[in-house]
């Protein structure tokens, strides 16, 4: 495999964020007194759909119509999530995913470049870069895709097809990491291979077709992937 960039997803991926994204909207929705509450259960069924406000408009249309959200108060609380997300990631909340920080640094050693493609905002995926990466965004990534340099999220295929535009790669030039059936759909609609690390908050029948599916980044794993200059 002649590889010449990773690309990472970030969500599930980088870190097990899911479920501390679920805990930050429970916690805005009690801040601004809504009666929501989303269970482990509840919050697995959405990560079908890609983005906060997508999210929470996904799951409203469930409600009856008087229990809707106006966009604007959605708005309001997208903002107060962003807020104790970040606050919990300053916190020390989380760490990266096992493996994760080894082969970024191996990679980057072994002359690849890096990328992230998230549907995250870019506060969001700045939030998690301050409270889990060991240096500054752009010594780690050459590019990073957030939600917010797109029009159309996960699983449409743009934030990849954008990331190789700005790398000035080919599909076969790369190797995308996911961990969830909307971003693997994405990856593999813009026709790059795809190693998946599923999310332990993701759903137990998840669907990656042909695609390489490991338990983590570690580096034992690596030559599943091709990845054996490192060795």
């Amino acid at each position: 495999m002649n590889l010449k960039a990773l690309i990472f997803d970030v969500d599930g991926t980088l870190a097990e964020t899911e479920d501390l994204h679920r805990r930050s909207f429970n916690a805005a929705f009690a801040e601004l007194g809504l009666s929501w509450h989303w269970d482990r259960e509840v919050n697995r069924g959405l990560l079908a759909v890609s983005g906060g406000l997508e999210r929470m408009s996904f799951f409203q249309e469930r409600l009856p119509a008087e229990a809707r959200l106006p966009e604007e108060r959605l708005e309001a609380v997208q903002t107060v999530k962003r807020r104790v997300y970040g606050e919990m990631l300053a916190d020390g909340a989380l760490d990266l995913r096992p493996g994760v920080r080894d082969l970024l640094e191996t990679a980057k050693a072994e002359g690849l470049r890096c990328a992230v493609v998230t549907a995250a905002s870019s506060a969001s995926f700045e939030a998690l870069a301050q409270g889990c990466l060991w240096a500054s965004t752009d010594e780690i990534f050459e590019s990073v895709i957030t939600g917010d340099d797109v029009t159309r999220k996960k699983p449409d295929p743009q934030g990849y097809l954008l990331v190789l535009e700005r790398l000035g790669l080919a599909v076969e030039d790369v190797l995308v990491f996911e961990d969830s059936p909307v971003g693997h759909a994405a990856a593999r609609a813009a026709g790059m291979r795809v190693v998946v690390t599923p999310s332990e908050d993701g759903a137990d029948d998840a669907d990656f077709g042909q695609s390489l599916v490991l338990p983590s980044l570690e580096r034992e794993y690596w030559e599943a992937f091709g990845f054996t200059r490192a060795e």
